[in-house]
């Protein structure tokens, strides 16, 4: 509330247009600050539609609006009205915007900079601007009003400059003259207003109408009465007034004239007719009657039907004034000190039996036989128009407490009566999903007349359905002459149809023809403009309530989602310092258990067999279902742990109730309080690391987020068992070797192999670098150029290079454009010793630590090949070489490793050697100097590494 009096600003109504900051903030402060109304909108089209009303005062916009500008709404706006002030603020203001602003007709201009001090400005601003239009409308109602007046046929009219000259003259004046005197009047503009071919040529006159704008040159109103033809008596009544500018200083005089000839001569002709008749003259307006003490009428106003229904005659019969307005109308005494009493309220029934309400006027006279004197006015429109609006006021009170259409549509039927006086009345309501109106309220009256009322389709074929349609108010006299009569056989006969906006229309009615006269409609127009604001209310509220429930629900679920991300994180964090699978396990189930958010959580893999799942871990409230359950892997029917260890994806039972009978894991469930359930895969680079089960003690507990970082957890369990395995690997002594027979021709040295006619061989050494995997192969029974002829049709190849050999065989390095086999092993913690490959299949031979099941190689290798047999598997024992491998690894850069393992499967180092340093330089593209370099360095670290390694074991142990 604005603490400020008199503030435009509280009577106003403004639209604000944009999202910015200081939008919702100017909005925000036009409210706190005044009791304006706001129109908040996001768009200049939203922006427009609220001008479609009427009552906006003021539109204040941000300059970047979406897919246009302030400056186009501006534009806009101005081709539908200059008057609307409009003002334009920006945050990047520039003379290039300013300028078109200017431009395109905006207000005033406002560049955004701090927002406190911006939101202050825009306020004064906008007062200003509303303060402005209401003094330019008020002028503009001014001239209209001088026009009208100017152009009144009835009178001339005179307009002079402050020195009494004339300047303009009306059409009446100008037909008087022309009518008398054979004298162009445009002629005589600028010659004093007194030697004007209007007055007689006498100096009286002339004189007089002098003097008269001399009153007026000195401020003041005057009215003087001219004879303008002394021949036939032609007399004109004068009144000259001054016309100020703001400072009151004199612009202007206005004249005006009315030929009063007629009215003289009846004024005379009055005056000779006794006081009687100036009397009754002066009253025409009213109805007048007169009467004696005894209340007998002396006089009766020849108009006294138009009230009364009754002739003057009729009057008199009735009996006395008593009869006519009541007993004890008014205290003589009082009269007789005040010698008028005013505004006496009575009621007076008319000839046809209708009562009307009156306003009195009683003096005391003496006029012949007569001593009062009754002036009568009707004012029994302007009384039915109170006590409607006070219905009215009283409806919208109710509305203010209407939640619903339906009790909105039965307040205006239930108040139509007291506020048209129509007992017959109905509210039909726009059903949008068929685009049907449909009757919401009716009064017994209406349907006493018209019968039931059916659903109307929004098609503009009926009286109801073209006034929504067509938005537009239907006053009908009798609807039984109207083209859209849905139902002949109603008894309603004048009805009115009014729209209320988009959501249906109201409707009224009388048995009566022509009910509705100027102040019904009116009101009706009136009653319907209010329900149509408080169904407007209705729909804003419930869209306020709908935003408020769905910000609860997203409440929760980010809510929801804070929890499950803290429980992933804490996962995460256990996973990091667990190293064993089993800590893994038993960390994850009993972190998802720990707040309570679910009942159960449990992690198992497959039997030996294959087929069912054994728990490994679990926690929460057990309560026995573990026990109780076998879980059998099959894709529909089983346990959810079951069907996602038979397809690997993740299976979510919302409500465990559900088709309670078809699987009987789900009345243990229900009877352990275990109401939904959500089973993920783990699974790590193809290979299954079994599955995770959590359940709630709550129907629909797991929702899309819940289920997304469910199934993103079970990823990372999957890894983390992987990487422990891998850890455990490196740690072992024990290594399986398992040989496998692999006849896939999509392998890539089965390809190259059966291109080249050829038997490949690799035997270790892998370089992974940014650009890709290079791997060295041994060639036997060709030539290796053919072999190198042959890599052009493979893709998988990128490139060769030709290390050392001739027409029986040699050794080649080629890079590839996907990871090798190799690498795809260690990732699950195997080391792939050798690969023989010919055009019949291929051999492998696969090293598989103690700590990594094997299983979990055949299972990869089947996926990725496809035909795969396991030919032989033997366990053994070796000393870790882990150790130093790392050690050494560590000491050599990647191209000292590159130059190394190429000398090496060149034959540099064999006896007698195979391949020179100057052949091996020569295949890497580099200087013998740099290759022999490179050498003693390598040798170097690698005997700094098996030294120091030495030294560190054959240190004797000292105690302290």
């Amino acid at each position: 509330m604005s603490s400020a009096s008199n503030s435009a600003l509280d009577t106003a109504a403004v639209v604000v247009v944009g999202e910015t900051t200081w939008t919702t903030a100017y909005a925000d402060a036009l409210r706190e600050r005044s009791d304006a109304t706001v129109h908040a909108v996001s768009t200049a089209s939203a922006a427009l539609d609220a001008l479609r009303g009427s009552g906006v005062d003021c539109v204040v916009t941000d300059s970047g609006l979406p897919e246009t500008t302030g400056v186009d709404l501006v534009r806009r706006i101005r081709d539908r009205t200059v008057a609307l002030p409009v003002i334009l603020g920006t945050a990047e203001g520039s003379e290039a915007i300013a300028s078109e602003a200017i431009d395109a007709g905006v207000t005033d201009y406002v560049a955004v900079g701090d927002i406190e001090a911006a939101v202050s400005d825009s306020l004064r601003r906008t007062e200003r601007a509303i303060r402005e239009a209401q003094r330019s409308a008020t002028r503009r109602e001014r001239a209209r009003q001088f026009d009208a007046s100017f152009h009144d046929t009835r009178s001339a009219t005179w307009v002079l400059d402050p020195d009494g000259r004339l300047t303009r003259v009306n059409r009446a004046a100008r037909e008087m003259v022309d009518a008398d005197v054979e004298v162009d009047v445009d002629a005589v503009v600028g010659d004093p207003f007194w030697t004007l071919p209007w007055w007689a040529e006498t100096d009286r006159p002339r004189e007089d109408i002098r003097r008269l704008v001399d009153v007026a040159r000195d401020g003041e109103f005057g009215h003087a009465v001219v004879v303008r033809d002394a021949a036939d008596e032609r007399v004109l009544e004068l009144s000259v007034r001054p016309v100020t500018d703001e400072r009151d200083d004199l612009v202007s005089i206005v004249v005006d004239g009315v030929d009063i000839t007629d009215r003289v001569a009846l004024e005379r002709e009055l005056r000779r007719s006794e006081r009687l008749h100036r009397v009754t003259l002066n009253n025409m307006t009213d109805t007048v009657l007169m009467t004696d003490e005894g209340g007998e009428y002396t006089y009766v106003c020849p108009n006294a039907h138009f009230i009364f229904g009754y002739t003057a005659e009729e009057i008199r019969e009735l009996g006395t004034i008593e009869d006519l307005l009541g007993e004890g109308l008014f205290d003589r005494e009082r009269l007789a000190d005040e010698g008028v009493l005013k505004n006496i309220e009575t009621t007076a029934t008319d000839k046809a039996g209708r009562e009307h309400t009156l306003l009195v006027n009683v003096r005391e006279v003496s006029i012949e036989d007569g001593t009062l004197l009754y002036s009568c006015r009707d004012v029994t429109k302007r009384k039915q128009r109170e006590r409607a609006l006070a219905t009215l006021q009283g409806t919208a009170r109710d509305f203010l407490y209407a939640e619903t259409h339906q009790e909105i549509a039965q307040h205006v039927v239930d108040d139509t009566p007291g506020v048209l006086g129509l007992d017959a009345g109905a509210v039909y309501l726009f059903d949008a999903d068929d685009t049907r109106l449909r009757p919401a309220a009716r009064s017994r009256a209406m349907r006493s007349a018209h019968g039931p009322l059916p659903a109307v389709h929004a098609d503009g074929r009926d009286l109801t359905s073209h006034s929504f349609v067509e938005d537009e108010a239907l006053f009908l006299a009798d609807i039984h002459d109207a083209d859209r009569l849905g139902n002949p056989a109603t008894d309603l006969r004048s009805a009115a149809y009014i729209p209320l906006g988009n959501h249906g229309v109201f409707v009224a009615g009388s048995t009566a023809v022509g009910a509705f006269d100027e102040v019904t409609r009116e009101l009706a127009d009136l009653l319907a403009a209010t329900a149509e604001a408080a169904l407007d209310r209705v729909d804003r509220e419930s869209q306020l309530r709908e935003q408020d429930r769905e910000l609860q629900r997203q409440n929760d679920r980010l809510s929801a989602l804070n929890r499950i991300n803290e429980t992933i994180r804490e996962i995460d964090h256990g996973i990091v310092q667990s190293e064993t699978r089993e800590e893994i396990d038993h960390t994850v189930c009993e972190r998802l258990t720990a707040d309570g958010r679910f009942r159960l959580a449990w992690i198992g893999a497959r039997d030996d067999t294959g087929e069912a799942v054994t728990p490994r871990a679990w926690a929460g409230t057990d309560r026995g279902y573990l026990d109780t359950q076998s879980f059998p892997v099959a894709a529909d029917g089983v346990e959810p742990a079951g069907r996602t260890a038979a397809t690997r994806d993740v299976t979510h039972v919302p409500n465990v109730a559900t088709d309670l009978r078809a699987s009987p894991w789900r009345t243990d469930a229900i009877s352990r309080d275990l109401l939904s359930a959500l089973s993920v895969p783990l699974v790590y680079n193809d290979l299954s690391y079994g599955v995770l089960t959590v359940y709630a003690e709550t129907p629909d507990a797991f929702d899309e987020t819940v289920r997304t970082v469910l199934a993103e957890l079970g990823e990372t369990i999957a890894a983390a068992i992987s990487a422990s395995e891998r850890k455990r690997a490196l740690l072992t002594t024990s290594m399986t070797r398992v040989e496998y027979a692999v006849r896939d021709p999509s392998f890539v040295l089965a390809r190259l192999a059966e291109v080249a006619d050829c038997t490949l061989a690799y035997e270790g050494g892998v370089q992974q670098t940014e650009t890709g995997n290079s791997v060295f192969l041994t060639v036997e029974d060709a030539p290796v150029d053919a072999v190198v002829d042959a890599t052009d049709d493979l893709v998988a190849v990128e490139a060769v290079r030709r290390i050392r050999g001739g027409d029986t065989g040699g050794v080649l390095r080629l890079r590839l454009t996907e990871p090798f086999l190799a690498a795809e092993l260690a990732d699950h913690g195997a080391i792939l010793r050798n690969a023989t490959a010919t055009s019949a299949g291929t051999e492998l031979a696969i090293d598989v630590p103690g700590g990594v099941d094997h299983r979990h190689v055949t299972q990869f290798l089947r996926e990725r090949f496809g035909d795969v047999d396991l030919a032989s598997k033997q366990t053994r024992e070796q000393a870790s070489e882990h150790g130093f491998y790392a050690s050494v690894l560590d000491r050599l850069t990647d191209r000292q490793l590159e130059v190394l393992e190429t000398a090496y499967y060149s034959g540099f180092f064999e006896s007698p050697r195979k391949a020179t340093g100057e052949t091996v330089a020569n295949s890497l593209d580099i200087s013998p100097q740099a290759f022999y370099q490179h050498i003693r360095t390598a040798q170097r670290k690698l005997f700094t590494a098996l030294i120091d390694d030495h030294a560190s074991v054959a240190a004797p142990h000292v105690d302290g």
